[in-house]
């Protein structure tokens, strides 16, 4: 073999090994890069979908003191509800302030600390509102509707009414800037009647107290109200009440303490399971 022959097979020799190494190099380098890149992917993928996560998962269960301020024909079922409630979300605890709506709104405008408000009429919910005391639009939840509310056995034999416009029939009914007492003038007026009462209470827990008490034989109370005291009160049905039902609205408060909480027990008297609860009481569905 000749020198010159020599020298081109240890060149070609050379130039292949080269070839080798710079193949087996960019395979090397691609195969990492393609581990690199599909790492980065998913780990942006990751990423977003925690994010997602955050931004489009369930929203946190209630917590800490929760204030309402309920009308007082709500007492019974919202004493229930909020004991759900509590259940339902550990660590709250829900506080209830009853009593008639035209006080309770007035109480709420003037400051006092309260998340939630449940009025038992439009138009003590509107004062709230007005004053710009509401987070939102309220919501009407259930309708209430006004019966007769007579001692057990209806000694004064009341049938509607007229009845208790007749001579020595003592009637309670609650004043007419309360939700109640506004009803009764307008089935009152339906029926064609001026009726002198007795009594005129603040709510209508106070005009159904005289009757338990004998102090009257007769007030106008809702329906639900006779319903939780059945085991004193008789309640008599009249037509006119069907011209004096009552939508009961509910607002978060906008100055509430707690809004979160304010806001999932909003949600919460709207539910199904509350629903069931309200129309079981007597209440009608809005």
């Amino acid at each position: 073999m000749s020198t010159r022959t020599t020298g081109t097979t240890r060149r070609l020799a050379v130039a292949a090994a080269a070839t080798l190494v710079l193949s087996l190099g960019a395979t090397a380098c691609g195969s990492d890069g393609g581990k690199s890149s599909s790492t980065s992917a998913a780990a942006s993928a990751n990423s977003a979908g925690s994010t997602a996560s955050a931004a489009g998962g369930g929203v946190p269960k209630a917590s800490g003191a929760i204030t309402v301020f309920a009308a007082a024909s709500l007492k019974e079922t919202f004493t229930e509800l909020g004991k759900k409630f509590e259940a339902a979300n550990p660590g709250s605890k829900v506080t209830f302030n009853f009593g008639g709506s035209s006080a309770l709104a007035t109480s709420i405008n003037s400051g006092a600390p309260a998340d939630v408000f449940a009025a038992a009429s439009p138009a003590t919910m509107k004062t709230v509102t007005d004053a710009g005391g509401a987070s939102g639009q309220p919501a009407t939840f259930v309708k209430n509707t006004l019966t007769i509310a007579v001692p057990k056995g209806n000694p004064k034999h009341v049938a509607g009414l007229k009845d208790l416009t007749a001579s020595g029939v003592k009637v309670a009914l609650c004043a007419k800037e309360v939700p109640c007492g506004a009803a009764a003038q307008t089935a009152l007026k339906a029926a064609g009647l001026d009726l002198t009462p007795v009594t005129l209470e603040q709510d209508v827990k106070g005009a159904l107290t005289k009757v338990e008490l004998g102090e009257v034989d007769a007030s106008l109370v809702y329906k639900t109200d006779v319903r939780a005291d059945a085991a004193k009160i008789d309640g008599v049905d009249f037509p006119e009440a069907d011209k004096a039902v009552n939508d009961y609205p509910i607002a978060a408060l906008a100055k509430a303490p707690n809004k979160d909480g304010a806001a999932a027990f909003v949600a919460y008297v709207q539910s199904p399971e509350a629903k069931q609860v309200l129309t079981a009481a007597g209440f009608q569905a809005p």
